[in-house]
């Protein structure tokens, strides 16, 4: 019985099907597969009921030319062309086995051993090569194995991407949302800010105003008193003179000439009140001028009290300054330093009234200014004894709308825009001192040369 061409036919099927397995191919090498799969196990039982064995090792042989033929011929086959190339040799023995069979009647006894040998061979090498391939083909099935998941990897890797790319779109686009609405808020706030400022300033004005108010009071009151006096002496002095008396004519003259000068010194120095409040108003803060500091600051502490004053007429507070003598002028922006200093002038007084309220009879406001100076700085000190400033928040102080102030009574843009005068618009300094319950200092260097 030939069963050795029957496996190796089986082995032969079995390899072209675990190629095709390997590769994308038609469905009809699926058919092919099974057609001659069912082929060859009908030619075998054929072969085990009818028992020709002559004629089934010439079908055997001809079935595997057939086969190895469709090997060599379809490219898709190639991986299994080495396998095919080894049954070439038992198929040519096993056909001169037959052909001497046929035409030789002593071939089994002279040429049999001969045969058999060469047909073990064969064998041998059909199975060898066999092995190698199928190890040839389990190593192509990792490989398609890890090209099909590098694939899916690919693949993925590819959705992920387009995935990533709409989220970073959708993030992108927030994004921008966000970045709009930031810069609308940033808009919204520098014009809160702008405001704000210039509520500080109208602030300052207003405090100035009154201070001014006060000032300019007194001066009026000496000119009105002066030129009701100067009005009874003229009556006075015609009298006199109606009567003859050119001597006390003369005398009251001479008192009616020396009110006159006074009603015209209360006048300028009305005067120069009032043109101080206009150069204030103009807010010129691009000129520098050379200045007094020790005037600025006697001005702007005097025009500080009384506009606290005019607010509070029960306030009261001793002011005491120490002025340097030959203190140098110093080219500033005149309007700009009157703000600081008018800014510390109302929060020492400012202090010391909120302590008057709680300290009792015994305790008695003072705001004292001191200058001094060197080779390079100008020093401008301004102290009080009020309620002096917590130590958790000294840092905080000089901060944009920082205030311990009540609501309504204080923007917290004071000390964060005389900060920015100071340093950043005269390259000065500010340092606080301060303990809480005693009482503050607030000390101003300027460079004496810019």
């Amino acid at each position: 019985m030939s069963i050795v061409p029957f496996l190796i036919a089986v082995l032969l099927v079995r390899s072209i099907r675990n190629t095709l397995k390997t590769f994308n191919h038609p469905k009809k090498w699926d058919q092919w597969a099974n057609g001659s799969n069912s082929a060859i196990v009908f030619i075998f039982i054929i072969q085990i009921i009818f028992r020709h064995e002559h004629i089934f090792d010439w079908i055997w042989d001809f079935i595997l030319l057939a086969i190895v033929g469709i090997i060599y011929q379809e490219e898709q086959l190639h991986p299994v062309k080495a396998f095919g190339l080894s049954i070439v040799p038992y198929v040519v023995v096993s056909l001169i086995k037959n052909g001497l069979t046929l035409f030789s009647s002593e071939f089994d006894n002279k040429w049999s051993g001969y045969v058999g040998t060469a047909q073990a061979f064969a064998i041998v090498w059909i199975f060898a090569s066999w092995f190698t391939s199928n190890r040839q083909q389990k190593a192509m099935e990792k490989e398609r194995e890890k090209r099909r998941q590098e694939e899916e990897l690919n693949r993925a890797i590819a959705a992920r991407k387009v995935e990533l790319e709409a989220m970073v779109k959708e993030r992108t686009a927030a994004l921008q949302q966000q970045k709009e609405e930031l810069q609308h808020a940033l808009a919204e706030l520098r014009t809160t800010q702008d405001q704000l400022i210039q509520s500080e300033k109208l602030a300052s004005l207003g405090e100035l105003t009154a201070g001014i108010a006060h000032e300019i009071q007194n001066p009026l009151n000496f000119v009105n008193n002066f030129s009701e006096v100067s009005a009874e002496l003229v009556d006075e002095m015609e009298e006199e003179l109606e009567k003859g008396d050119v001597k006390e004519a003369s005398a009251i003259a001479a008192d009616i000439k020396q009110n006159l000068e006074k009603i015209r010194h209360h006048g300028k120095r009305a005067d120069g009140i009032v043109k101080g409040m206009l150069q204030h108003s103009r807010n010129n803060s691009g000129e520098r001028q050379l200045t007094d500091i020790n005037n600025l600051a006697d001005e702007y502490l005097r025009l500080s009290y009384h506009g606290l004053r005019a607010k509070d007429k029960t306030f009261n507070a001793t002011m005491t300054t120490h002025f340097a003598e030959n203190l140098p002028k110093i080219n500033i922006v005149p309007q700009d330093i009157g703000r600081v200093l008018l800014n510390l002038f109302n929060n020492a007084f400012y202090a010391t009234q909120q302590k008057q309220k709680t300290a009792g009879a015994a305790y008695k406001p003072e705001v004292t200014v001191s200058t001094s100076f060197t080779d390079t700085f100008l020093e401008i000190k301004v102290k009080d004894n009020g309620m002096g400033i917590p130590e958790e928040i000294q840092d905080k102080i000089l901060q944009p709308f920082f205030t311990t102030k009540p609501t309504g009574e204080g923007t917290g843009l004071g000390l964060s825009l005389s900060y920015d005068i100071v340093v950043k618009g005269h390259s000065g300094s500010i340092n606080i001192n301060s303990k809480e319950g005693v009482g503050s200092e607030f000390i101003i260097n300027l460079p004496l040369r810019t």
